[in-house]
């Protein structure tokens, strides 16, 4: 079989998931209709919205024509997926997604590469993380490649409302939800399922600009055995207020440090990376293991596949040199530490929305931990791997990651 350099084979953390159906609270499997493509109903708008100027667009203000959604039930399985026009939800009051948090969610981009193809970047990981994060909540699990498959058939009927410009993409949000109509905390018998569409452009329209973060001790996104490794609705709300109160004090998002230790969690809803540099000349790049607190990105995964290629000699980062590659604790003191000592390279964190947001400075038991950035607003790490990732998901660099949804 014939390797490529720019084709990296996928990582652990996203291993497929198990098609089992579960009956809720008994464990027992089912044969109920699951997703079905060949089943999928379009009911096209008469009524199309004009498409904004891309550069009056604000990330998540603005929706496509249609929407995605396809209902289940514990007696009937997944009903007939539906595109149809973009609008309201009829939910009950008693629903449970309204009184349990019954819900989770998805980000992934769609994108005008330089061939004039739509593509999407690494959907698979996407698919497979909703199925985690859908077990954990007990909500129903679902055939992640046939999600898919009716997704691109919503993308390619709204790709005209994918911005031309470089740097802008199609924002798509999968949801999942409870929608059973009892007050009572138990598996929903009834849920629903629905993707919808948002036209961005990019996250720093006028280039990089570091952000400065609270490291915070007074409040904890995540705890061992909580659900910090999954992508739902309850743990993003609480995170509001501290945000809130970390802006008041001067800084633009929270580091959520854990333990007396103070460990290094996440920053803001982004993934961590920090760069260290050896006295040998030397980096390392280092992340907060997957412990069960940390959200398993698909950005941080692409950005360790790729610098663990570079540290192997099988692929080469252009202006990039000896790297070392490490998951596991760090704490504050550490990076403090460093800091003082002019072996901390970078920090940044990973995420769909930004790919790459860099760290300029940390305020940390009293005083502000500075930490260097460019005159770019990068550094030499977070640079390297951000043009490769970029240019996989514009098509300049030929990948496997990028997958054609429409010619």
């Amino acid at each position: 079989m014939a390797f490529s350099l720019r084709s990296l084979p996928r990582a652990g953390p996203f291993a497929r998931v198990s098609r089992v159906r579960w009956m809720s609270g008994t464990g027992t499997q089912t044969s109920l209709p699951d997703i079905d493509p060949a089943k999928l109903q379009i009911h096209k708008t008469t009524s199309p919205k004009p498409i904004p100027p891309s550069e009056t667009l604000k990330f998540g203000h603005v929706f496509t024509d249609h929407m995605l959604a396809i209902s289940w039930t514990q007696q009937e399985g997944w009903a007939a997926p539906e595109i149809r026009p973009y609008g309201p939800l009829t939910l009950d009051p008693s629903s449970t997604v309204f009184h349990y948090a019954q819900c989770l969610f998805e980000g992934l981009k769609a994108y005008r590469d330089v061939h004039g193809r739509v593509t999407l970047f690494r959907p698979d990981m996407n698919m497979a993380r909703m199925n985690r994060s859908a077990h954990r909540i007990a909500l129903p699990n679902f055939d992640g490649a046939a999600l898919l498959d009716v997704l691109k058939q919503l993308i390619r009927l709204d790709k005209h409302w994918i911005p031309q410009e470089k740097g802008h993409s199609l924002y798509i949000r999968p949801v999942l939800i409870g929608t059973q109509q009892t007050i009572g905390i138990s598996p929903p018998e009834s849920a629903l399922l629905y993707v919808i569409c948002s036209p961005v452009g990019p996250y720093y329209p006028n280039g990089f600009k570091p952000v400065a973060l609270h490291g915070t001790t007074e409040h904890v996104r995540a705890s061992p055995g909580g659900t910090g490794a999954y992508k739902i609705g309850a743990n993003y709300a609480p995170g509001v207020y501290p945000q809130k109160e970390a802006a008041q004090l001067g800084y633009v998002q929270n580091l959520w440090l854990y333990g007396s230790e103070h460990y290094l969690t996440e920053v803001g809803t982004m993934n961590l990376f920090v760069v260290f540099k050896h006295e040998d000349g030397s980096f390392e790049l280092v992340t907060p293991p997957l412990d069960g607190m940390i959200l398993p990105g698909v950005t941080r995964d692409s950005v360790l596949s790729l610098a663990r290629s570079h540290a192997s000699g099988a692929l080469r980062l252009p202006h990039l040199g000896r790297l070392t590659v490490t998951e596991r604790a760090v704490t504050m003191p550490e990076v403090r530490e460093a800091a003082q000592a002019g072996r901390l390279v970078e920090m940044f964190g990973t995420g769909t929305a930004a790919i790459i947001s860099t760290i300029d400075r940390i305020g940390y038991d009293g005083q502000d931990v500075v930490i260097p950035v460019e005159a770019d607003g990068m550094g030499p790490v977070s640079r390297s791997l951000w043009t490769e990732i970029v240019g996989r998901q514009t098509g300049a660099i030929p990948s496997e990651w990028s997958v054609v949804v429409d010619e």
